[in-house]
């Protein structure tokens, strides 16, 4: 039934929506992954797997998904945050009036309608004021960022392998300001990426597998360094990056997909990568899944290709 449901839900003309890059960890707030938990928004319905497992239903009424190594996070249409960890009839609010948000390692960002953004999670009692005038925010494993809605890019936690992108390596008590041309940032296992306002992608931070192709490759860039250009969106997970080009291209390089950039596929509305994993969304309505560069495989929607197979 779950299966069914599933397979008519992505077959909606309304699920394709835009790919602009201000959520979360991944391009869109369709799609998240994190290790080895994925998710996605099927028309206003949250789905989650596991590894290579199978999209299961778990919540209705849903705006953006999100996931941390623990967790799973939906933000209700009504902009209330919730969290849980098994089932999602034990979740948790977190802060009602969200407008999007973004989880990962150190806990949760949200971002509310006056685009002031508030941290909770981790050792918080309750969620703190962090930034006012905030775009977009990104928790990685071990930097969190945002930026501002002038494109200048602010960043917090470890800098021992360059995650600051500024020269220093060694951390700070607060934000600080390292780039002026954002409009996106994604983070992950001490490497990060920016996407700039003419559709660069920068790279900064830890390189022993590739997530930043060439630069500091084979053990890590302490500086801002161009990566790939003619980006609309973008997502790293733990040794890999994907973007998303103008023409709806997905493009990929890391571990599994080589040092240069690798297109994989074409009309690609959003993506998202993990551990080994990538999940993205064609604008056909097919929801794929790559592993260890491997697939893709189709995780729901019509088998219309045969390098294409259902999700086992």
């Amino acid at each position: 039934m779950q299966r069914r449901k599933l397979l008519a839900l992505i077959g909606m003309p309304h699920l394709i929506m835009s790919s602009a890059p201000a959520f979360a960890d991944s391009s869109s707030p369709q799609l998240a992954s994190y290790y080895d938990r994925h998710m996605a928004l099927l028309g206003g319905v949250a789905f989650g797997w596991t590894g290579r497992g199978q999209p299961m239903q778990l919540r209705a009424g849903v705006k953006q998904v999100g996931v941390s190594q623990e967790a799973f996070f939906a933000l209700q249409d009504d902009g209330r945050l919730f969290s849980w960890d098994a089932a999602p009839d034990s979740a948790s609010l977190l802060m009602p009036e969200v407008a999007d948000f973004a989880s990962g390692q150190s806990g949760w960002f949200a971002i509310d309608p006056a685009r002031t953004l508030w941290q909770g999670g981790g050792q918080l009692p309750a969620p703190r004021r962090i930034a006012q005038d905030v775009a977009s925010a990104c928790i990685g494993d071990s930097a969190d960022y945002y930026i501002r809605r002038d494109g200048t890019l602010w960043v917090k936690g470890l800098a021992h392998r360059g995650q600051y992108g500024n020269g220093q390596l060694t951390a700070t008590a607060d934000f600080v300001n390292t780039a002026g041309d954002a409009v996106a940032v994604r983070a992950h296992t001490g490497h990060a990426l920016y996407l700039s306002q003419g559709g660069v992608v920068m790279g900064t931070g830890g390189n022993r597998y590739g997530p930043l192709g060439r630069h500091g490759l084979g053990d890590k860039a302490d500086r801002w360094g161009r990566v790939f250009d003619g980006a609309r969106a973008i997502a790293t997970g733990s040794r890999h990056s994907v973007a998303i080009r103008t023409d709806g291209s997905l493009w990929a390089w890391g571990e599994g997909f080589g040092i240069e950039p690798r297109r994989l596929l074409e009309g690609i509305v959003a993506v998202a990568a993990g551990d080994k994993a990538t999940i993205a969304l064609r604008a056909d309505g097919n929801l794929l899944q790559w592993d260890g560069g491997v697939g893709p495989r189709l995780c729901a929607g019509k088998t219309n290709a045969s390098p294409i197979h259902r999700c086992v």
